[in-house]
């Protein structure tokens, strides 16, 4: 699929998704492998970035819920510097496509509410949530329920995002905030710690 292919089948597929949780059209997205373009240089540019800085925050890591994951993609980056994954997301075409990626992460077609792996408090050392916060209805509460589920929490998405998702990061207790560039693009990064 060429650039514009995608491009425009990401713009069919994702209309009216921004902020209300269709999880549906999500879905839909994942029709055609790799929609998001996660193989490009721009993405595991990022993929590094986000390593590097769970590497230097917090070192090692021994569980990891991975929000949002995809097609596995980043999975496989924190697969380096984490001895458990567990990877959600809504499409349930992304997580068979995770599963064949990272086989021996655990994922689960479902969103944070609903993962299945346990909800008592601190559950996960490191709970992730990478490009993920500006399709949800409600931020405020999956940032909530992040914090309960983790020791360590980290979040990233795309500067224009920052608008919409930004208060609700800012207001997170103790966050740390950072930028990842590479070449015209540009992430907010924001990270923090409850152990």
């Amino acid at each position: 699929m060429t650039k514009a292919q995608r491009r425009l089948w990401m713009k069919y597929a994702l209309r009216g998704v921004g902020g209300n949780d269709n999880h549906a059209r999500l879905d839909l997205a994942y029709s055609v492998q790799d929609p998001w373009n996660m193989e490009s240089e721009l993405e595991r540019a990022r993929f590094e970035a986000t390593n590097g800085l769970i590497e230097r925050e917090f070192g090692r890591v021994g569980s990891v819920l991975e929000l949002g994951c995809g097609e596995g993609h980043q999975t496989g980056f924190l697969a380096r510097l984490s001895d458990q994954q567990h990877g959600i997301d809504v499409s349930p075409q992304a997580i068979e496509r995770a599963r064949r990626r990272v086989p021996a992460a655990q994922f689960a077609a479902t969103d944070i509410f609903g993962q299945p792996w346990g909800g008592q408090a601190r559950r996960f050392d490191l709970v992730t949530a990478c490009e993920v916060l500006y399709y949800l209805g409600d931020p405020a509460a999956t940032l909530e329920r992040m914090r309960h589920l983790g020791r360590c929490g980290l979040v990233t998405f795309f500067a224009p995002a920052a608008r919409r998702v930004g208060a609700h990061v800012d207001s997170v207790r103790g966050i740390r905030k950072d930028w990842f560039h590479h070449g015209g693009t540009a992430w907010l990064v924001g990270w923090w710690r409850d152990d």
